[in-house]
């Protein structure tokens, strides 16, 4: 498995333990790092900074473009690797757009429902149509 698809693997493991025990994922991650559960490279804490930082807007975005699916319908895992595509699409100027979803795609592949990598696709694929009405050219990315 390619590094960087490593970082994002357990980036959403952080981000799903962080969400299903309502506590901060800085935190989860620190406690996985001091127990030696996790090898963490810097592309790990910039997705889990860059989605946190960004988490109200990207929900808001994930909210309307899931069509027929309110965030609290959606399988955690989808939603998850739906955060982590949506910011590397919209934040992260490093990654060739087809790879964010491409790589969301599998995670959903890997980790939920048959049906979650057609709809992490769908939902990913149109936002990835109307990037440019959604960024902001002088956007850094995290904060």
């Amino acid at each position: 498995m390619a590094k960087r698809s490593k970082a994002r693997l357990r980036a959403l493991e952080v981000l799903f333990e962080a969400e299903q025990r309502g506590i901060d994922p800085h935190q989860v991650l620190t406690t996985r790092v001091e127990r030696a559960d996790m090898v963490v490279n810097d592309y790990v804490r910039t997705l889990i900074e860059g989605v946190t930082a960004r988490r109200e807007e990207i929900d808001e975005l994930l909210a309307t473009y899931a069509r027929g699916w309110s965030l609290e319908r959606m399988p955690r895992v989808d939603l998850m690797a739906l955060r982590i595509g949506t910011w590397e699409l919209l934040h992260n100027p490093e990654i060739p757009d087809g790879v964010a979803v491409s790589e969301a795609v599998t995670l959903a592949r890997q980790l939920s429902t048959e049906e979650s990598p057609r709809f992490v696709n769908g939902v990913l694929g149109r936002i990835q149509q109307l990037k440019d009405t959604l960024t902001d050219p002088d956007d850094d990315g995290v904060g």
